[in-house]
């Protein structure tokens, strides 16, 4: 009998590469029609079989189970057709559930869903686990396969796992001990058909909690999750008294108990405040002390490239928002952070217009550093704003470091693409990151 592995993404390939390795009889199959080199040669090397440009029936002859990735819905014609024979589907995240939970090695499950803020959320709370000494990875849809998380992973390691609605759908037995549904804006309707069912996706992360586990939930929004399944205790976040809270000077409690205050975080902005606050509940519940929350609150970067904080110098401090490569990711960078700014913005042009901007940069812009090849379509939108053109990325950095006064901060986040002058926008934040390190030790 043989298991079939719907999709050659990174999730797909995981579960795949995981079978194989266990001895499993497995097929890897993907509507691409053919597969890329690099991917060929890892295939090859673990004895899978791939079929390409369809997903013929055939395959599900003697099939035992049917692995799908994210990407793919229940209702896409072979997975239907696998339904109809009885043949079991899941998901990556639910084999790699079933394979942790039958070693029984005390390894423990958080898991962290919403529209926004679920990858930063998932890192912090890992991270803050770490500074508790507690043996933790971030994992799921943040970028390593949960599965694979879990075949390098050791005896009472706590995963992290980021679920997308996507992941959710294909759920059954998943256990979490400690599970966050942040918030909730239209999002994937198209796949889930309208908010409504959106929503009940999300709610399936708590589906199988016990009493003993922990359901994080945000305490403005009760009609979110109030009818979600599962039994386990509830802990709320928000701006007002409840078991996570931001009181009215800034400080950041857990009940009574004080944190820190809002200033002390490296990431700004009020929606990572409600990220700290839930990651703090989840990392309470994974065992960390209120003395290793305060330290990893305090020392936490933020993910590569998003608002991430990098430097300070002289009360200067730079941020590498490489990822806002439109300009609504710029927008929320901008209102993340109290100003006064220094602004990069320019790259590769998409087409928008950068008016948008004006609005949210009064009051707090210091100045704008225009560069690269969308320096034209920047004159013509915000040129009457005040501003230095500095073509070259290098130099326009510098300059924006050199002008900042004490109390600024310097953000990259260009609403520009990067392709100009870099392969990426994660070269470009890369390299922001050297620079502004270059300056603090000079």
């Amino acid at each position: 009998m043989r298991t079939v592995v719907m999709g050659a993404g990174r999730s797909g390939l995981a579960a795949a590469r995981f079978l194989a390795g266990q001895g499993r009889d497995v097929v890897l199959t993907d509507i691409r029609p053919d597969p890329r080199r690099e991917l060929e040669g890892v295939l090859a090397k673990a004895g899978i079989p791939g079929v390409w440009g369809s997903h013929p029936l055939a395959l599900l002859e003697g099939c035992a189970e049917l692995v799908i990735s994210p990407g793919i819905p229940r209702t896409a014609p072979f997975v239907a057709a696998a339904l109809d024979r009885g043949i079991p589907v899941i998901g990556e995240v639910e084999l790699a559930h079933r394979v942790l939970r039958a070693r029984g090695d005390g390894s423990r499950v958080l898991a962290v869903t919403g529209t926004n803020g679920k990858s930063t959320t998932t890192d912090l709370t890992a991270h803050l686990l770490r500074a508790a000494g507690r043996a933790a990875t971030a994992c799921g849809n943040l970028g390593t396969p949960f599965l694979e998380a879990v075949a390098g992973g050791g005896p009472g390691t706590v995963y992290v796992v980021e679920l997308s609605s996507y992941q959710l759908e294909s759920l059954d037995a998943f256990h979490a001990e400690g599970a966050a549904f942040l918030n909730l804006t239209p999002d994937h309707l198209a796949r889930h058909g309208d908010l409504e069912g959106y929503r009940r996706t999300k709610l399936r992360i708590f589906a199988r909690q016990a009493e003993r586990d922990l359901r994080v939930v945000p305490a403005a929004h009760p009609e979110w999750w109030q009818d979600a399944p599962g039994m386990a205790r509830i802990a709320r976040f928000g701006w007002s008294p409840c078991e996570a809270w931001c009181d009215g000077e800034g400080l950041l409690r857990l009940g009574d108990e004080p944190l820190l205050h809002r200033r002390d975080l490296m990431i700004p902005g009020d929606h990572n405040v409600e990220n700290a606050l839930a990651a703090a509940l989840l990392a309470r519940h994974g065992g960390a002390s209120l003395e290793a929350l305060r330290a990893g609150l305090r020392t936490y970067p933020g993910l590569a490239h998003r608002i991430a904080f990098c430097g300070e110098k002289g009360g200067v401090r730079a941020y590498n928002d490489s990822k806002g490569t439109n300009v609504d990711a710029t927008l929320t960078a901008i209102k993340a952070l109290p100003g006064p700014l220094v602004l990069l913005l320019g790259g590769t042009d998409k087409g928008a217009s950068y008016e948008p901007l004006r609005p949210v940069l009064a009051g707090k812009l210091r100045r704008l550093i225009f560069l690269g090849e969308a320096m034209p379509q920047l004159m013509r939108d915000l040129g009457d704003l005040p501003h230095d053109l500095v073509p070259a990325f290098d130099d326009a950095v510098r300059a924006a470091l050199a002008l900042a006064q004490p109390g600024d901060q310097v953000l990259l986040s260009p609403a520009c693409a990067s392709f100009d002058q870099f392969n990426n926008f994660e070269e470009r934040g890369e390299r922001f990151e050297t620079l502004v390190r270059d300056w603090t030790e000079a």
